[in-house]
């Protein structure tokens, strides 16, 4: 044997365990990746009874029922479509209707999402990423400002106030270093 056909064995050798490595990763890995869907996604693609996936959305407003052994039953909105969940262990201290949440469990036949897992939010700024991408996409949420109602066409938009103009503008003047504006 050449020193180049040995060399060319031992590259395809370290190739064809690279590869091997790599098929062995990605299986194991496909049985934990879990997909985040809103309540519209799961109403309009017709989750599969048994399908794992995270449900994120708002927690709707009267839904929120407490039964026996740390039994919960609450409803998870977007406001187009909602899905009933059912929850079985201890709610994070922040969990209350209005906010939200995402929770990681199954699709049952009737509909009903058991929950293994609830997240809530933890500050009033805060919003999942998925939930507030969700949002986002249906007009419901803008960064900083958090939930917005949806407009309604029949009412007129409000009017923009105009921007406030110094009382006598020879004695503004712009402070360039600082770039606030102070009077004399």
């Amino acid at each position: 044997m050449t020193r180049k056909s040995r060399r060319l064995i031992l590259i395809s050798a370290c190739g064809a365990v690279l590869a091997l490595a790599l098929g062995l990763i990605l299986s194991a890995m496909s049985g934990s990746i879990v997909f985040f869907r809103s309540p519209t996604e799961v109403a309009a693609q017709g989750v599969a009874p048994g399908t794992r996936f995270r449900l994120g959305g708002l927690v709707k407003d009267g839904s929120l029922q407490r039964g026996p052994d740390q039994t919960v039953e609450f409803a998870v909105t977007d406001t187009n479509a909602t899905v009933q969940v059912a929850y079985r262990g201890l709610l994070p201290d922040l969990f209350r209707e209005g906010q939200g949440i995402v929770a990681e469990g199954r699709l049952e036949p009737g509909g009903l999402f058991r929950a293994d897992t609830v997240l809530a939010k933890h500050d009033e700024s805060y919003m999942p990423r998925e939930v507030a991408d969700a949002l986002k996409a249906q007009g419901r949420w803008q960064e900083g400002k958090g939930m917005v109602e949806k407009p309604d066409d029949s009412k007129p938009a409000p009017a923009k106030p105009a921007p406030a103009k110094p009382a006598d503008a020879s004695t503004a003047i712009t402070d360039k270093t600082l770039g606030q504006r102070s009077e004399r």
